[in-house]
């Protein structure tokens, strides 16, 4: 059985009340999974949104029919799925468990209906869905950045003044 503590762990649910919190426990799923036990795959409807409770989930988007990078590392505390609270969205890479897990999820339907009834509930959420995925997007645009700096290419063009000469040094 879920408790009210048990949510307060989780960080996108930390800013809501306790009466927000109780009124979560109703819509909650506790799904388990075990090691590489695919929770979503890419393209498939986003009709959930995921909280892992405990183990380790791992986020991959297919480059190639033969190549599949990690684009991010779900720990205890975090969410995903965050497809989910758009509408009629897909999910847009594949959600698989590197250890067994256990994940709080909801609806999409049933959290949209509870936020029409409360919208502060709503607000609060959807505000710190904004902090993270702003905070997710300024670090993958800082990887994005190194990774362009340190192709070789891009080492020598940035050995270029701007009128196309080589700078000393």
């Amino acid at each position: 059985m879920i408790a009210v503590h048990d949510l307060k762990q989780i960080v996108i649910l930390s800013h809501l009340t306790d009466v927000m919190l109780e009124k979560l426990l109703h819509i909650i799923d506790v799904l388990r999974f075990d090691r590489r036990e695919i929770v979503f795959s890419e393209n498939d409807p986003a009709d959930r949104f995921f909280m892992l409770r405990h183990g380790q989930v791992l986020l991959n988007q297919r480059i190639t029919d033969k190549v599949t990078a990690c684009v991010g590392t779900i720990k205890p505390g975090f969410s995903f799925g965050w497809s989910s609270m758009l509408a009629d969205e897909i999910y847009t890479a594949e959600a698989i468990c590197a250890e067994p897990s256990e994940i709080y999820a909801f609806k999409r339907d049933k959290i949209q209906n509870l936020f029409a009834h409360d919208p502060e509930m709503g607000f609060r959420m959807y505000q710190r869905l904004l902090v993270i995925l702003k905070k997710r997007y300024d670090y993958r645009t800082a990887q994005f950045k190194q990774s362009v700096v340190s192709h070789p290419d891009m080492q020598f063009a940035c050995q270029l003044d701007d009128s196309g000469n080589d700078t000393p040094g």
